[in-house]
């Protein structure tokens, strides 16, 4: 590839991020729209997002690559444990969590991601513990922690059960990245996260039998959020991902992570007229910091790069 030709890329690998970052840092954001009263629940619009997402991602892998979409019976499994532990936890969580809190605390905790693939991945020896990345993760859990000790009692109660089934969620989806490593290692990207919402649909339909998909008092606005969540965060930000990540090297997807909570506390004071409290402040210097210290590239006989990314289901 010609210098020219390379640094195209490179250019259209940053601006796929971008489209990563607004999908993500809008995301909670349009889901609280989709959850407001008289809209969607948790479970169903998580199941909405289960559906849509398998058939749009499984499509999209099998037109692009035809048998390779086929998977070994030893890699259904695994890519079975990759499902509940990357969509169906993860997504349930996340909505149950954003229910009982705010769309500015869901972005900082949903910051974590990275810190804690990485404390998983050290844990399980993929990765090789410094004392700059142990002290991020440190420093990033403290952040968080932040959402609690340095906000206003009254926010801090009504916000605890929201904001800890979010840090599950978190965690649940760095064990994805460090579970699906060996299966990315066989198969294209987008093969794997195909067959990871694929194995997902089980989930959708139980959830589809319990709870109304369709509620009739749903609004305009409803539906609109609806749609935003499954087109974008759902199904563009991941091809947008894997694109990028094709032309640029993984730590550079984590940096641009910084920007969701930038555009989501935006976001927030514009549609749902949240105000970032000093809790939020606090927490998002200190995860900021911790984020930094983890991702940032170190010397190679210190540690390896962390082969991830920021996005999420």
């Amino acid at each position: 590839m010609s210098a020219d030709a390379s640094a195209r890329a490179v250019r259209s690998a940053y601006w796929a991020l971008v489209g990563v970052q607004v999908s993500f840092g809008l995301f909670p954001v349009f889901s609280k729209v989709a959850l407001r009263p008289g809209g969607f629940s948790p479970a169903a619009l998580g199941a909405w997002r289960m559906a849509f997402g398998a058939v749009v991602l499984a499509g999209l892998a099998w037109a692009l690559h035809g048998a390779r979409f086929r998977a070994a019976a030893r890699d259904l499994l695994p890519l079975a444990v990759a499902s509940v532990l990357g969509v169906t936890a993860n997504m349930l969580l996340y909505l149950e969590g954003l229910a009982r809190s705010s769309a500015n605390e869901a972005t900082l905790v949903m910051c974590l991601i990275p810190v804690f693939t990485f404390g998983i991945a050290a844990a399980t020896r993929q990765e090789r513990w410094s004392a700059r990345r142990a002290a991020g993760v440190i420093t990033a859990l403290l952040g968080a922690s932040a959402l609690f000790w340095a906000q206003e009692r009254s926010v801090a109660r009504e916000h605890l059960a929201g904001n800890l089934l979010m840090a599950g969620n978190a965690l649940s989806y760095a064990a994805f990245f460090v579970w699906t490593r060996p299966l990315a290692a066989r198969h294209p990207p987008l093969v794997v996260i195909a067959w990871v919402f694929l194995l997902s649909l089980p989930a959708a339909a139980w959830i589809a039998a319990r709870e109304d998909l369709v509620p009739a008092s749903a609004g305009l606005g409803a539906w609109w959020s609806l749609a935003f969540v499954l087109v974008f965060p759902t199904a563009l930000a991941y091809l947008l991902n894997v694109y990028a990540l094709s032309r640029v090297p993984a730590t550079t997807t984590a940096v641009f992570i910084y920007a969701q909570p930038i555009l989501t506390v935006l976001a927030s004071a514009l549609v749902l007229g949240e105000a970032p409290t000093r809790g939020v402040f606090t927490a998002g210097a200190l995860v900021f910091l911790g984020i930094w210290l983890v991702a940032r590239p170190g010397r190679a006989r210190e540690e390896r790069k962390i082969d991830g990314s920021p996005a999420r289901p």
